[in-house]
């Protein structure tokens, strides 16, 4: 089991606690952040997932702020389930986390067994595998953002290689079965468009973006097959919008929308941001 140790720190977000927490105020305080950090939270909860960007902060951090600072204005979950892409081939088609934590620079985030144990026991295609979280960012980059809101709190990783829409559905079936009862929130993580002119993959990315608004998740499968999109998270986008319907989610909405080029000022070839919540 042991503690699995973060793989891009020091790369996508600082090695130092007091920097990364400054990093990621200044996310919050970004021309293409929200503006503000967080505030007092709401003693109720209606976001049942978010879609998260996962770059390095410097490139994306200040959408995904958009989307934390929804998180902090309402009352924190009992659990979070965090789906992400797998980049690097390793492990099996969906694998699930087995480690006892996860170490960032902020401190340890401690995996929620009894909801692990619960979600393996509800699909027969999630492996308990840690293989595939051994290097993969998806998932880590979206932890000190969670510490810097909730402290602490419960999690666990799933790592996507099978991205097509039936493995989505029965991975956002179980997600909805295992967390039945409880109160959990669940964020989808995804950059969008890779290494394509602005004006193209905007063009792209707002077709996949209307689609995920529609929660209709065979129409966000089928426009990233269609358009040869090189979106590398749109089964977990499918899995979460799957399991939030189940658990109640009638809308969705975006907060915020940039490209890689609105931080360097090089339009010819970009990679695309998103935030948006999905609530009941």
């Amino acid at each position: 089991m042991g503690v699995r140790r973060p793989c891009v720190s020091g790369a996508f977000y600082p090695a130092d606690p007091e920097r990364l927490r400054r990093t990621i105020e200044g996310c919050f305080t970004h021309r293409l952040g929200p503006g503000e950090t967080p505030g007092k939270a709401a003693s109720s909860r209606s976001i049942v997932s978010v879609i998260c960007p996962h770059a390095g902060y410097m490139y994306s951090g200040p959408v995904a702020a958009h989307s934390f600072l929804h998180l902090a204005s309402e009352a924190k979950p009992d659990s979070i389930v965090i789906l992400g892409p797998n980049h690097t081939g390793l492990g099996g088609p969906v694998s699930l986390g087995a480690s006892e934590a996860w170490e960032t620079p902020l401190g340890r985030v401690e995996l929620d067994r009894d909801l692990a144990d619960e979600l393996f026991r509800s699909s027969d295609i999630i492996d308990m595998d840690d293989t595939a979280h051994l290097r993969e960012h998806s998932i880590e980059v979206q932890l000190p953002f969670l510490q810097y809101i909730y402290g602490d709190f419960k999690f666990i990783p799933i790592c996507m290689g099978f991205q097509d829409l039936e493995t989505s559905r029965s991975v956002g079936h179980a997600i909805a079965k295992a967390t039945e009862g409880r109160n959990p929130l669940i964020i989808a993580s995804t950059d969008m468009t890779h290494q394509e002119p602005r004006s193209r993959a905007s063009a792209k990315d707002h077709g996949v973006i209307d689609r995920i608004l529609t929660l209709d998740e065979a129409a966000v499968q089928e426009w990233v097959r269609s358009q040869r999109m090189t979106m590398c998270g749109y089964g977990p986008v499918s899995a979460a919008l799957v399991a939030s319907k189940i658990l109640g989610a009638k809308k969705a909405e975006l907060l915020a929308y940039s490209t890689s080029g609105d931080i360097t000022g090089d339009h010819s070839s970009v990679v695309g941001y998103a935030a948006l919540k999905i609530t009941r």
